[in-house]
């Protein structure tokens, strides 16, 4: 309602742009257990996990952080197991950037394409990630190149999901704010490669994000277009019959007598006798404004057909059975050309 002043004029209160920051739209970008089930079940797993690794045990919490470390070692002797339980953690805790953006990030995800795709995204960034830059670590300790230390490198976390699913989400923006997520994406990693404070993450977050980008065409839903491509085209829908002098839709062509279609340039003469003749010819090929080089039959159509009930109806020519195009002809003085 509007404010009124003490003078009587009415007040109208400033209305909000559509851009302005919403309570209603806040709340509708966390998730919700019926909105983002995924996102919601794995947000509570996570914040509990990083309350224990703030205030829990010290001792107790850095033991479960190595059994669930995905270096070199871990993965040869139980890869499966170590590659889900470092996902149960964050690097960095309550405070850490990577746990807010995981929160925001899977949540418009996954209303956009479905809890099952957005895990899919996830755990494929965070396994191709954590393969791309463990295994040439392990290479190198075979070699000599690295000393075998390298092997039980602490290595946990969240951060080449969440990599992922925001070059995922990108894709299904629009231009603006598709080419905005991936700049700010992208100099994030730019700068822990700059920094390079630590050589697997700095390589494993770009790796991660470009995992992402590789499923937009696996997202985005078939439109109405692409979908009626892919299984062929549909026939149209049955028309009846119409009768003599009749007119179609605009734009449509119209239907000669007897069932055959006038098509454009052929005109139809009245005759004696109430008959109707379609004249014209086909151009000859390689002919440039000159002769044709044989004129074809010209087709008659009866105009005065009995219905079956009355007889047969009696045609001249060679009318095709079946209502068709008009074949290309025109007369032997060559007028009518089409």
């Amino acid at each position: 309602m509007n404010e009124v002043d003490p003078d009587g004029m009415s007040l109208r209160r400033p209305r909000r742009g559509p851009g302005a920051l919403r309570p209603g739209r806040l709340l509708r970008a966390l998730p919700s257990p019926a909105g983002t089930p995924f996102t919601f079940c794995y947000a509570l797993v996570l914040l509990a996990t990083a309350i224990y690794t703030d205030y829990g045990d010290e001792a107790t919490v850095n033991e479960l952080l190595r059994e669930s470390s995905t270096d070199a070692a871990h993965l040869a002797e139980q890869p499966l197991v170590v590659l889900l339980a470092s996902a149960l953690w964050i690097a960095g805790g309550l405070y850490s950037l990577y746990g807010i953006l995981f929160v925001l990030v899977l949540s418009a995800l996954e209303r956009r394409t479905g809890g099952a795709r957005t895990a899919g995204v996830f755990l494929l960034g965070h396994v191709l990630a954590t393969l791309a830059t463990e295994l040439p670590v392990a290479g190198a300790v075979a070699a000599g190149q690295l000393p075998e230390a390298s092997l039980h490198r602490l290595d946990y976390g969240i951060s080449f999901g969440v990599m992922a699913c925001v070059g995922a989400l990108a894709g299904l923006l629009g231009p603006r704010a598709k080419w905005t997520v991936l700049g700010l994406a992208f100099l994030m990693c730019a700068q822990d490669l700059v920094e390079f404070a630590d050589p697997l993450a700095s390589w494993g977050h770009p790796i991660a994000l470009l995992t992402g980008m590789a499923c937009w065409g696996l997202l985005r839903d078939k439109g109405p277009a692409a979908a009626s491509a892919a299984d062929g085209a549909v026939p149209g829908p049955l028309r009846a019959p119409r009768q003599a002098g009749e007119r179609g839709a605009a734009g449509a062509p119209q239907q000669g007598l007897g069932g055959a279609v006038a098509g454009r340039g052929v005109r139809e003469e009245p005759l004696d006798g109430g008959r109707a003749e379609l004249v014209g010819q086909a151009v000859a090929a390689g002919e440039r404004g000159g002769e044709p080089e044989a004129a074809r039959d010209v087709v008659r159509v009866e105009h005065e057909l009995r219905h079956p009930h009355g007889g047969e109806a009696g045609r001249v020519g060679a009318a095709p059975r079946v209502p068709g195009a008009v074949p290309l002809v025109r007369a032997a003085d060559g007028r009518g050309e089409q």
